[in-house]
């Protein structure tokens, strides 16, 4: 049995902003499930939603503040959660990230090394828990320092670093390395520094003992210039302790038969009630209840990342076919107000929902006939897991997650039962609207569509193989 720190800054259900919650939520449950000694160590952020009863464990004296860190489980399941409890940075309003106006909070550097240098006493044990990880494992920018710095000490636990994307670095002013007491040993262009910034991620690349991120495909891309982000040479560097894990997802949430969220629930076996929750969608946005129409669903943020960009270029053309398109998301103004103006255009076949929630997009999920993914780069993705596991077919670019999850449908992946969805190679508008035409036609022949659906729903997208993949690393470690 290995004791294992997971270190992150946000995890489902506790507190969320992406996609890393739903990981963190999720992959140490699985990991618990094959008889590990996990424990969860978080900010206690003031937006925590926390169920279980929370007790005092013990208090630390780290940069000369005091720091209490108290006890908690995370919902539903046995994993311990440790939370730094330090009210002047964590007890604050609104998201761990950035303020009601959505800029990052001027502290950050500040917010995170704190963080970091607490993971690194508790993983020392120097909190005198007679708790000792074999393994700390810590999740993007925010927990990079805690490599660099675990770095420095003697008999140290092994550490993993996990890029969720590789978008967000977080890069700071040269003027907090001294504010932030960083050790004069890091503080180099091998180490902590990027072109005269202090880089948190870098903490993680340079230091960690094995780098992972959510999918094969993308530890490919982030060694190439188009995905690394500046530091594809030092990836490229580390090829050899660098990996890619794809994410589960959370098969109690996400399961056609079981959704309560669903009005009718169905299997690959009962794919007939899948148009019942199609109908229930069209009705939801105000569209005419047609059974015969492919109806087009697209959940998600409304940024050039996820190639909202294509899809509007795409939709003049799209709007003149015999289709219907529903829309769950916000993001870019610019976007959100284009969008709205070709919905009032094309009332009966467009409708939208700026915003987001949950229960919402289980329906668009459960009722779509087609979902729509083109994204630019997708480190994993989840929507386009969840899609076919509710037998809907997901068009996607072969980029990341999406490339490894995602199975083209030509003669002969139809004809061996892979198929499973419609891939693109190019980021362009041309191409994602050959790709909708492809799946009109496929759409029109039912024992195709079928075939398609039922490959999509049998798929194993469960965390226990990706908890199984990371098992295997920490172990070699």
């Amino acid at each position: 049995m290995k004791k294992i720190l997971f270190v992150t800054s946000e995890a489902h259900p506790l507190i969320k902003t992406g996609g890393l919650a739903d990981v963190c939520g999720s992959l140490p449950k699985a990991i618990a499930d094959l008889n590990q000694d996990i424990k969860l160590i978080i900010p206690n952020y003031q937006a925590l939603k926390k169920t279980e009863d929370v007790r005092f464990l013990f208090s630390l004296r780290v940069d000369n503040r005091n720091i209490n860190i108290l006890e908690t489980k995370l919902p539903d399941s046995h994993v311990v959660v440790w939370l730094v409890d330090y009210p002047t940075y964590y007890n604050i309003p609104g998201n761990p990230y950035v303020d009601e106006l959505g800029e990052p909070w001027a502290n950050n550097a500040a917010r995170f090394a704190l963080f970091c240098r607490v993971v690194v006493e508790v993983a020392m044990d120097r909190a005198y828990q007679d708790w000792k990880p074999d393994v700390v494992h810590c999740n993007d920018w925010q927990c990079g320092l805690v490599p660099a710095l675990l770095s420095l000490e003697n008999d140290r636990p092994a550490t993993v670093f996990t890029i969720h994307n590789m978008a967000y670095q977080g890069l700071f002013p040269v003027s907090d390395v001294a504010i932030l007491n960083i050790p004069g040993q890091l503080w180099h262009p091998e180490g902590l520094e990027f072109h005269n910034n202090l880089s948190f991620i870098k903490g993680g690349l340079v230091y960690s003992d094995y780098v992972t991120t959510v999918s094969p495909t993308y530890a490919l891309e982030i060694q190439t210039s188009e995905y690394g982000y500046g530091l594809e040479g030092l990836l490229e560097y580390r090829k050899d302790s660098l990996g890619g894990v794809i994410n589960g997802i959370d098969l109690d949430q996400w399961d056609p038969e079981t959704d309560a969220s669903l009005p009718y629930n169905f299997s690959e076996i009962s794919l007939d009630q899948k148009r019942l929750n199609k109908t229930a969608l069209q009705t939801k946005f105000l569209l005419p209840v047609k059974d015969n129409v492919p109806l087009f669903g697209l959940i998600g943020r409304l940024v050039e990342q996820k190639g909202i960009d294509l899809i509007l270029e795409c939709l003049p053309e799209m709007m003149e076919m015999e289709v219907q398109f529903v829309l769950l998301g916000s993001g870019d103004k610019v976007f959100e107000k284009k969008l709205q103006a070709i919905a009032l255009q094309y009332p009966n076949k467009m409708s939208i929902n700026i915003g987001y929630d949950e229960g919402l997009s289980h329906l668009i999920e459960a009722g779509a006939d087609v979902f729509l993914m083109p994204s630019r780069f997708e480190p994993c993705g989840l929507n386009q897991m969840y899609s076919q596991r509710y037998g809907t077919i997901p068009i996607v670019r072969k980029t990341g997650g999406l490339a490894d999850t995602v199975t083209d449908t030509l003669p002969e992946t139809l004809l061996n039962n892979s198929a499973s969805g419609i891939v693109f190679n190019e980021a362009s508008a041309g191409s994602l609207l050959e790709a909708i035409k492809r799946a009109l036609i496929l759409y029109s022949t039912p024992e195709y569509w079928k075939k398609m659906q039922v490959s999509g729903m049998k798929k194993d997208f469960s965390w226990q193989k990706s908890a199984e993949k990371y098992l295997s690393i920490y172990d070699s470690l």
